[in-house]
């Protein structure tokens, strides 16, 4: 692992760091010399981080506000926040329920909005280089299917990474002027194991995993590898005129 990179001397808040995007997130912010806090609900998940330079591992339930509030806390400072967990409900809206729309709120949008709250106050007393304070990038994961698309059968989902949309938008406008910096990313299919979770759910999984290929116009699913570089960009300096954006990364979806 390199000594220096784009991101060193920085602290990183990653939450759903077990799998997928979040722990390509945080192994390539790691590279570029990050610090990062590597969390997941699931504690399993994190073993694999064992003995990785400058990862410190915890889990953390971003459904309970007091732990994201203390995780925050327990860190010795924090420039950078990448909101990565959430989950994916199938169906249209007939087949909807409240708890259905009520969980995805609560995970896609209400837990972003925590851990913006949490970080937001240490993040205006760093020291912003100039003399004065205030320096930051919050990085929220939204999707191609929000308020960018409507796919079939993401009714829930859509909603929800559609607010995801407008908390960034307005974290952004609010201190904009502040040193504070909030965009998302808007990934199209990406080929991770919660994918293959919801794929082997279907009575088909092979024609499941099919369609699923079929709705990108490069005819192949992302990797979560093809993600993160964006994450890592909007993490580091090089991106400090960049904010209140969404960053499509989906294969052409939105063409």
């Amino acid at each position: 692992m390199r000594d220096r990179g784009r991101l060193q001397g920085k602290r990183v808040l990653v939450t759903a760091a077990g799998q997928g995007i979040g722990r390509a997130a945080v192994l390539a912010m790691a590279a570029e010399g990050a610090e990062v806090w590597a969390t997941d609900v699931d504690a399993s998940l994190l073993a694999a981080y064992a003995g990785a330079e400058r990862v410190h591992a915890a889990r953390l339930d971003v459904l309970d506000k007091a732990a994201i509030f203390a995780a925050v806390a327990a860190m010795p400072g924090i420039d950078v926040l990448f909101n990565c967990a959430g989950v994916v409900h199938n169906g249209a809206i007939l087949d909807a329920t409240d708890d259905d729309l009520a969980f995805a709120l609560h995970l896609n949008v209400r837990a972003q909005f925590w851990a913006i709250q949490a970080a937001l106050p240490r993040m205006l007393a760093n020291d912003d280089g100039r003399g004065g304070q205030g320096r930051g990038s919050i990085v929220n994961m939204a999707s191609v299917c929000s308020s960018l698309k409507g796919l079939p059968s993401r009714c829930v989902y859509g909603t929800s990474k559609a607010a995801v949309v407008g908390l960034t938008k307005s974290v952004a406008a609010d201190y904009v002027t502040r040193g504070i910096r909030c965009n998302a990313i808007a990934p199209g299919t990406v080929d991770t194991p919660s994918l293959a979770e919801r794929i082997n759910a279907y009575d088909d999984p092979v024609a499941a995993r099919a369609a699923f290929v079929a709705r990108q116009p490069m005819g192949r699913l992302a990797q979560a590898e093809e993600i993160v570089p964006v994450v890592v960009y909007l993490a580091s300096d090089e991106s400090q005129f960049a904010t209140g954006q969404v960053f499509s990364v989906d294969g052409g979806m939105t063409i």
